[in-house]
């Protein structure tokens, strides 16, 4: 964690220090600074480390691109060069344009609206991103991780975890005791697969948001959006008649009420997930861009506390945050899975009839 803060403290450092000497009129450090951390929060179909803009070189990694536009069309990103040339495929012409790929001409021209949004057709992508790796290391993570525990208690009922495994059983309890128990009831088996999932998905993908490597996969509300959708699909498919019953037709008030409730009770079925998806994405929006407005210290504070003191402050401040953000890791796991069983219990709970 400490070599994580303070990559991430000193490289914007070197980039202001090789740029100082451009003969070209750089942007403003607020347009630098917004700029950056926007690259940072956004998806993007390059895996950048980092970035000399005084040489004009990008280090890391193209991620493939998988189009369907008149038939599959799979190249490398880094045809694209970050978006300064036009790639030609099969008579069809590609740009990447902030991180979106868009179809123009052989002179690669895009046309915009009045917002300043371009208004070219797209293709069909499904290319492999970095929010896609991120995606895929969680993944692999987590399969690596259950199959050593699963290992674990084919040896017997009393076998102890080793490794890892001593780290993931107490989580697993954790859920299954303070989380789908209390709040699903009996019928908690039924739901562990995927509140399980959905927790270490969650927490693992928030613990590689705060490495060098830039993820920010549950800072996108596409990302989100899918988890939440998930809820809601599972808590109305599985929901019983009372649970329906107390959304149509609530019982136990007069009837010109139940006509008063029932709309808002449908609301609520969509308010719930749309609570669940946002709550998440913008902690985690909101925690990456004050890390982000942490370093930024070290551009903004130079002449005031001279540069060792800019990275030292800087270095304190990000530290203590980034710690801080180990608990918002969890904390935002904890409460996507709590909420997601307790609108599951909600709808499975039997409710006695007199």
């Amino acid at each position: 964690m400490l070599f994580a803060v303070v990559l991430f403290a000193v490289a914007p450092f070197t980039l202001v220090a090789a740029e100082d000497g451009h003969a070209e009129a750089p942007k403003s450090q607020a347009e630098e600074i917004q700029e950056y951390s926007q690259h940072h929060l956004q998806d993007d179909h390059y895996f950048s480390l980092f970035t000399d803009k005084n040489a004009g070189k990008h280090y890391g990694f193209p991620l493939p691109v998988i189009l369907i536009d008149n038939g599959l069309k799979v190249f490398s990103s880094a045809e694209f060069h970050h978006g300064e040339a036009v790639v030609e495929k099969d008579g069809q012409h590609y740009v990447l344009y902030h991180g979106k790929i868009y179809k123009t001409g052989a002179d690669g021209t895009l046309t915009y609206d009045e917002h300043h949004h371009p208004t070219n057709e797209k293709p069909l992508d499904f290319s492999i991103t970095k929010n896609v790796v991120g995606l895929l290391l969680a993944t692999l993570l987590l399969f690596w991780g259950f199959l050593s525990l699963a290992k674990t208690y084919k040896k017997g009922p009393n076998a102890l975890p080793t490794g890892l495994g001593r780290v993931l059983e107490p989580l697993v309890l954790y859920v299954r005791d303070e989380m789908a128990i209390p709040n699903i009831g009996h019928r908690y088996k039924e739901f562990m697969p995927y509140l399980l999932s959905v927790f270490f998905l969650i927490f693992v993908l928030n613990l590689l948001g705060l490495t060098p490597l830039g993820f920010n996969v549950t800072g996108n509300i596409t990302v989100t959006l899918c988890l939440a959708l998930f809820t809601f699909i599972i808590t109305n498919v599985k929901g019983n008649k009372d649970y329906w019953k107390h959304i149509f037709w609530m019982p136990g008030v007069p009837v010109p009420f139940k006509f008063v409730l029932a709309p808002i009770e449908v609301l609520g079925m969509f308010t719930k997930p749309f609570s669940l998806m946002l709550r998440l994405f913008a902690n985690i929006t909101a925690g990456h861009s004050v890390v982000m407005g942490l370093i930024a210290i070290v551009y903004l504070f130079q002449q005031q506390l001279t540069v060792p003191g800019s990275i030292g402050v800087s270095l304190v401040l990000t530290l203590i945050l980034t710690f801080l953000e180990l608990l918002v890791a969890f904390l935002q796991a904890f409460i996507f899975t709590m909420l997601s069983s307790l609108f599951i219990g909600m709808a499975v709970e039997e409710h006695a009839h007199h």
